[in-house]
């Protein structure tokens, strides 16, 4: 899928979002990510971080770091960021650059870790085992991170084990939980409320306290769930 011509908007007052589309896409989400590693390589001046999300990145800067260096006194911090940030968009970053790592998380499965594995098999038509079984044979793609510091949406869910949210959040949910919303999967980071129908949980920790790469898992990676061995 081409990603076309981007839609640029602001996000405050010291925020753009570039958005390549409206939908969970490998080739848009590869286009978001690839915009924001050329511009964390190559920054502009005030820049501060690039968020990638599902099908666009977000640009933060610093618009006194802006303004200084603006020649035309008519622009705007939005103007002159937007126009490097297209100008980027029309040279080209090279999204094929981009290789996927593998992350291998080891999951159990057991009636005290699986919370709603049984509500998920019913809802299938399966049993708990096939449920399983189909949720282990696929490969996830990191999206983005977001919700929670750390919490990893990753896609695409079999569509036969795809369930929708709790209609009541959980006020707890432990830490290390894998869930399922709709033909999304994510691992709870640490314990927080959540609505996602948890299916296993791994003792896997996922933020690892450097603030230069605070979570195991970025944009862009493969993960492949296995059944975790006592």
């Amino acid at each position: 899928m081409d990603a076309g011509p981007p839609r640029v908007f602001p996000l405050g007052d010291d925020a753009i979002t570039v958005e390549f589309g409206n939908e969970i896409s490998e080739p848009l989400n590869q286009a978001a990510i690839a915009l924001s590693e050329h511009i964390t390589a190559n920054p502009f001046p005030g820049f501060v971080e690039a968020v990638p999300a599902y099908s666009s990145a977000t640009f933060f800067y610093r618009v006194p770091g802006v303004l200084k260096e603006i020649d035309d006194a008519a622009d705007t911090a939005f103007d002159a960021v937007k126009r490097k940030l297209l100008d980027a968009v029309r040279q080209g970053t090279d999204s094929r650059a981009i290789t996927a790592r593998e992350v291998i998380i080891p999951v159990r499965f057991g009636p005290n870790e699986a919370l709603d594995l049984m509500t998920i098999a019913e809802h299938s038509g399966l049993s708990p085992d096939e449920a399983v079984s189909i949720f282990l044979s696929g490969t996830y793609r990191v999206f983005m991170l977001g919700f929670l510091p750390g919490f990893a949406y990753m896609g695409t869910v079999d569509e036969r084990i795809a369930v929708p949210r709790h209609p009541a959040p959980r006020l707890k949910v432990p830490k290390g939980s894998v869930g399922i919303a709709g033909r999304q999967t994510g691992i709870y980071p640490s314990e927080s409320p959540g609505g996602w129908q948890i299916i296993g949980l791994t003792d896997l920790e996922l933020l690892t306290g450097d603030a230069s790469s605070p979570c195991i898992l970025h944009p862009g990676d493969n993960v492949r769930f296995v059944r975790a061995t006592e």
